[in-house]
């Protein structure tokens, strides 16, 4: 099997960034500053930690997206000229909102099929280490949460690309399914301010599944990072690799 990529950027990383360490700002937006890839600004900031939603298609109506939407804008609509502190409260409540909404499972929720949940759950991890490190992640029913930091010379929005269409072509393969959307093409993303934001979003990815009624504890939610399982899993495959091909 061959050998994952390396990232030759990471020699200039002497020490994992704190979240509030953040660098200055650099032109590409996609690296850091506001771009827009749909109804939700995206506010990326280079060496940054980011909280990232992402769901099935059939998962949230349009119609109750453009409410949340109309909501976020009238709230932004009050705020005084500059209130960057409010908008980005504004953001997050749509952020809120979202989340619940996804928790109570409405559509297909193909991600319930175990052998689409171990499908993604392999393909997240598959460059954890070398393009982007998962600090949390859970395989929700209809919806993905991850805590993820890019490593230099990766984009979030590359990242997320990437995982997206392999993940999408492949359980169209395991549904055997043809022509149809497997996740909506806009992801929820935001920056993580501090340490303790942080420590509130790890919380929150652990305890989605026992919120949604999914199981009882984290540790027994097969298809996220609270899983033992998974350190048996990534040291097997961590081994598979250096098999030669």
């Amino acid at each position: 099997m061959a050998q994952r990529d390396s990232n030759p950027d990471l020699d200039r990383v002497r020490f994992e960034l704190r979240a509030t360490g953040m660098p200055r700002e650099t032109p590409n937006r996609l690296r850091s500053g506001i771009h827009s890839r749909g109804y939700l600004p995206h506010v990326k900031r280079e060496g940054a930690i980011y909280f990232v939603t992402f769901r099935l298609a059939d998962s949230l109506p349009k119609s109750v997206l453009l409410e949340f939407e109309r909501q976020r804008a009238e709230a932004v609509r009050r705020l005084a000229a500059g209130d960057h502190a409010g908008r980005e409260a504004a953001n997050r409540e749509l952020l809120r909102q979202v989340e619940r909404y996804l928790d109570r499972g409405v559509g297909a929720c193909q991600l319930r099929h175990p052998e689409v949940a171990d499908m993604v759950a392999d393909a997240l991890l598959h460059f954890h280490g070398t393009r982007y490190r998962l600090e949390e992640w859970v395989i929700m029913p209809n919806h993905v949460h991850l805590l993820l930091w890019p490593m230099p010379g990766h984009t979030l929005s590359a990242i997320l690309q990437s995982r997206k269409r392999h993940t999408a072509r492949q359980a169209n393969l395991i549904l055997q399914r043809t022509g149809e959307s497997f996740w909506q093409p806009e992801s929820f993303d935001h920056w993580v301010r501090d340490d303790d934001e942080k420590a509130r979003i790890r919380r929150y990815i652990r305890n989605n599944p026992v919120k949604a009624g999914l199981c009882a504890q984290p540790e027994e939610w097969r298809w996220g990072s609270a899983w033992p399982g998974w350190g048996a899993r990534k040291q097997e495959r961590s081994s598979a690799d250096k098999r030669p091909s």
